[in-house]
């Protein structure tokens, strides 16, 4: 490990500032009632580093200054797990000790096991794939263009990443389970966000009888029918024979051993890998286009410059993972979308031992938070960052910028597996609607950010849809 391995070898250094907090409940209040809000407003009072009492006796850090991510997600990264921290011990419950919240060796092993399944030629093949899926889910708002009823662009996004990720990943058509499984994945982070920030959040989610448990484990339960229903038709096929040849990530993880005992994973092993996939694959592409398809109706001299962009190289025709590279306004447009409303707005992790980051002193076991919404609006690093502009995204600019002040993805080892492939599908998602489609937001219809596991807009986002 490269942490520091006992306090005696730390230099003398002080904790950083932070409010005092309730003498029980510490700052447990403040952020169930405005997590956002709550971090914006210490940062702007204390500084980069903020420690704060999280419950009772236990104090807790925000850090949001590039260097300390660096020091966090990657000069120092073994020493900061994702568990035993107690907001990520609350993912545990939904996908189990996988590659989102697992450590160490079996995190190394999940995270060899994947990484093929997303190699850049073989997401550039997955192209006709996806805009396929795209094309069909389309089709379906010519009639609200006849009508004028509003769309929820929130739940069509979401809809249509899962079924992106179902075909993709899993080789299976969610077109029937897409409105389930969305839904269920809506409801386990609105009841994971009520555990969170309770001071007992842990404790109670093991008790059945609590109203919220029964309601977190029966959004599970339906996530699980799903997910296990895909693993025993999978298992059918490969023993009647039918491979059609076409290793999907779920053949790569039925196939894969441990190279000692010749182990395969068990079937609860592949739910969760399973599970975090599907969530991985629907949350954060919905949410990037949920977001910006909304700024982009606020903006509408950003989406005339990005629509003349798609005409221009794609002319008509339907794009493929080889125009990704030439729509480079369109990627400026997702990337600074992205800044604004990141989908993972905060990470979470365990410092396992005392450690120095920024030149504050960090305590061994204590809970360390890193925000990229709050790094994204670091006035040091971004003039005006409250403002929708493409163009800080242009090569000129990203030069500019120390690399961990734009954190999307995360950064260091465990920078997002389905990064690129995720780039691809918001790309051309995004172009195909700007080729047939124009949204505009509902008159009067409230914008929120609601950060729950990701970021979703609280109230959805009610869009009229006119043709072009």
């Amino acid at each position: 490990m490269s942490g520091v391995a006992n306090n005696q070898q730390l230099p003398r250094v002080s904790h950083p500032p932070g409010p005092q907090g309730h003498w029980l409940l510490g700052s447990l209040r403040e952020f169930r009632r405005d997590t956002l809000g709550t971090m914006t407003d210490w940062v702007r009072r204390y500084g980069d580093a903020v420690r704060f009492p999280y419950f009772w006796r236990y104090h807790a850090y925000l850090f949001c200054h590039p260097e300390h991510n660096r020091r966090i997600l990657q000069e120092n990264f073994e020493n900061y797990t994702k568990l035993p921290n107690p907001l990520n011990s609350l993912l545990v419950p939904v996908v189990g000790y996988s590659l989102l919240t697992s450590d160490g060796a079996l995190w190394s092993k999940l995270r060899r096991l994947s990484e093929p399944a997303f190699h850049r030629r073989r997401i550039a093949s997955l192209d006709a794939t996806i805009t396929e899926t795209v094309s069909t889910r389309l089709e379906k708002w010519r009639p609200l263009v006849e009508d004028g009823t509003p769309l929820d662009a929130a739940e069509e996004m979401t809809a249509l990443a899962l079924e992106i990720a179902g075909r993709i990943l899993l080789s299976v058509d969610l077109t029937g389970e897409a409105e389930v499984l969305g839904k269920a994945f809506a409801n386990v982070s609105r009841q994971f966000h009520e555990f969170a920030f309770h001071p007992l959040g842990p404790f109670l989610v093991k008790l059945d009888w609590l109203p919220a448990t029964r309601r977190f484990k029966h959004s599970i339960a339906r996530l699980d029918d799903v997910v296990y229903q895909i693993i025993a038709e999978r298992r059918a096929q490969q023993a009647n024979g039918f491979d059609d040849g076409d290793d999907d990530l779920l053949d790569m993880l039925m196939a894969a051993h441990d190279e000692e005992t010749g182990e395969k994973l068990s079937d609860s092993q592949l739910r969760n890998e399973t599970l975090t996939l599907l969530m991985g694959g629907q949350e954060p592409p919905a949410n990037l286009l949920t977001w910006t398809l909304y700024l982009l109706s606020q903006h509408p001299e950003v989406r005339a410059r990005m629509e003349q962009e798609v005409y221009d190289v794609l002319d008509g025709r339907v794009p493929t993972a080889a125009d990704v590279h030439n729509l480079t306004y369109t990627m400026m447009v997702l990337e600074e979308s992205m800044r604004l409303y990141p989908p993972t707005y905060a990470m979470t992790r365990s410092a396992q031992e005392a450690d120095v980051v920024g030149g504050y002193h960090v305590e061994g076991g204590a809970n360390v938070t890193i925000s990229p919404y709050l790094t994204h609006r670091h006035p040091e690093f971004w003039d005006d960052p409250e403002s929708f502009e493409p163009q800080r995204f242009s090569p000129e600019q990203k030069a500019k910028r120390p690399s961990y002040a734009y954190i999307p993805f995360s950064e260091g080892p465990r920078r997002c597996i389905g990064e690129d492939l995720g780039a691809v599908e918001a790309a051309l998602v995004l172009a195909m609607i700007a080729q047939r489609y124009r949204l505009q937001l509902v008159p009067g219809h409230p914008v929120e950010p609601e950060p729950l596991i990701t970021l979703r807009p609280r109230h959805g986002l009610s869009m009229i849809v006119e043709a072009r």
